[in-house]
């Protein structure tokens, strides 16, 4: 039996390797209970989970069948342009748990069941996204002009906006139905008192952090979708990519102030993929000129997958050292 293209097996053996790394990561990084997770640690595992995902990558190069070198190039443009959307999302994470006063040693607790479930939602965009693609391909075009709105938002995102609980209506909806108490117990999210089951901060901290992922998986899965039409290469890019995020939040954590063009640049990529993917779409945007009544004749322009990996690891790169020179140089006037 085939599943999009591949045998079920295949889908089989990828989500049970996933099962085994989540429990690898929980037992081996950030132990259950009043455990703080160090920046050692946190780049130490942030390497792992890089490394694991090469791995991957180096598997799908050599066992894929059909095109292999090609599905590497998409896995690794996939993972890279999931990797730097998901560090604007980190630090939305940081100010969260600012926000509700969550302590660094119960940091992690909400992290791997935030990544959990952001890896079952996203499984379930991502197989309803290529269905509906495989279907549609005209789809394609409209994720292209919806991915050019949101990089021109990335340049007056209000990460501050983005991160108050009072405006995210899945938080408001649940205190309607479901008590919440306003103290912090420790690593728990629900307790009961006098009789009664109730939901703690931590619990409603972790309802924030799922709800802002699927926000940040609107945009992240359809601009994997411009460097690959496989469903699995875009799961499965998309999964290692969150896989780490535990690991990685706690690292960038010590380093958030050094990020300052960081948004910019996820912006110029979101922009960037969004413009392939409308190029790649020629025939459409042509044929609703003629009904308008102009004559467009855009070409038909595919950006190879090396390139926009290059391109998309340039403007990552630039956006940094951008931000460590901006935030040395300010340092040094104040």
């Amino acid at each position: 039996m085939d599943l999009m293209g591949l045998p079920l097996w295949a889908w089989i053996v990828f989500y049970v390797l996933v099962f085994i790394m989540l429990i690898a990561d929980l037992k081996m990084f950030g132990k259950k209970g009043e455990h703080e997770v160090s920046v050692k640690e946190a780049l130490k595992m942030t390497a792992v989970w890089i490394g694991v995902s090469m791995v991957f990558c180096a598997g799908i190069y050599l066992f894929y069948p059909g095109d292999a070198h090609e599905k590497a190039m998409e896995f690794l443009a996939g993972y890279l342009i999931e990797k730097s959307l998901s560090m604007d999302n980190l630090f939305v994470f940081l100010m969260l748990f600012s926000f509700f006063g969550v302590e660094r040693k119960y940091q992690h607790e909400v992290l791997f069941w935030g990544i959990f479930g952001a890896l079952v939602l996203r499984s379930i965009f991502i197989f309803a996204g290529a269905a509906m693609v495989e279907r549609f391909e005209w789809v394609l075009g409209l994720f292209g002009l919806f991915l050019l709105y949101t990089g021109g938002k990335m340049f007056n995102h209000n990460d501050e906006q983005a991160a108050d609980p009072s405006k995210n209506i899945i938080v408001r909806w649940f205190k309607k139905l479901f008590p919440v108490t306003d103290k912090m117990h420790g690593d728990k999210f629900f307790i009961a008192e006098n009789g009664k089951r109730l939901a703690t901060p931590l619990f409603i901290t972790l309802l924030v952090i799922e709800t802002t992922d699927v926000a940040f998986a609107v945009d992240s899965i359809p601009a994997v979708f411009s460097v690959s039409r496989d469903p699995f290469i875009v799961l499965t890019s998309n999964i290692f990519a969150i896989l780490g995020l535990r690991a990685l939040y706690f690292a960038l954590a010590a380093v958030a102030k050094y990020f300052k063009y960081l948004k910019y640049g996820l912006g110029i990529i979101l922009i960037f993929v969004g413009i392939k993917m409308l190029l790649a779409m020629n025939e459409y945007i042509n044929g609703i000129g003629e009904w308008v009544g102009l004559n467009l004749n855009i070409p038909h322009i595919e950006v190879p997958t090396a390139l926009s990996l290059l391109i998309i690891f340039g403007i990552l790169v630039l956006s940094m050292l951008l931000s460590v020179v901006a935030t040395k140089t300010q340092k040094t006037t104040d």
